[in-house]
Parts: structure tokens; C-alpha cells; sequence
């Protein structure tokens, strides 16, 4: 947990650099057997760290009263 705390700390102070990747989402990269490491709260959203070995993503995802899922806003692999 401290190193999930770190890596939010990291792309805070950064701005966040990584590139996007485009269809990258919570459910693709669970289907790709990433786990579940860690959730943070920003500004804009929920974000939820996903990791899978060495590759760590940070996904922001969004929600609305009517929404009927809670949906991917985007993903960026944190390096």
C-alpha cells in the first residue's frame, strides 16, 4: 500500500505524463488478469490502480445518479 501511495504522490507532483492509451479500460486490463491494487480520490474523480506484474495503470473513472455503470473516464500506465 505505501508504494501505491507513493506512485499517486509521484504523478500528483508530476502532472500526471504518461500517455493515454486509447481503449485501455478497467474491464480490458481485468481481462488481461490485472488485480485491483489501490484506489485514490482527485479532483477529478475516482481512480483505481491496476497492476499486473511490473506494469502498474491508473484509470479515473466517473459515475452520475442515472448512470447505470460506473465507467471508465481513461487509463495511463504509470512508469
Amino acid at each position: 500500500m505505501k508504494r501505491v501511495i507513493f506512485v499517486a504522490a509521484i504523478l500528483a507532483a508530476s502532472g500526471g505524463v504518461a500517455r493515454a492509451q486509447q481503449n485501455v479500460t478497467v474491464q480490458s486490463l481485468l481481462a488481461q488478469d490485472f488485480a485491483v491494487v489501490g484506489s485514490i480520490t482527485s479532483p477529478i474523480g475516482a481512480g483505481v490502480f491496476l497492476q499486473k506484474k511490473d506494469r502498474l495503470f491508473l484509470c479515473f473513472v466517473s459515475e452520475t445518479p442515472n448512470s447505470p455503470t460506473v465507467a471508465t473516464r481513461y487509463c495511463k500506465p504509470v512508469e
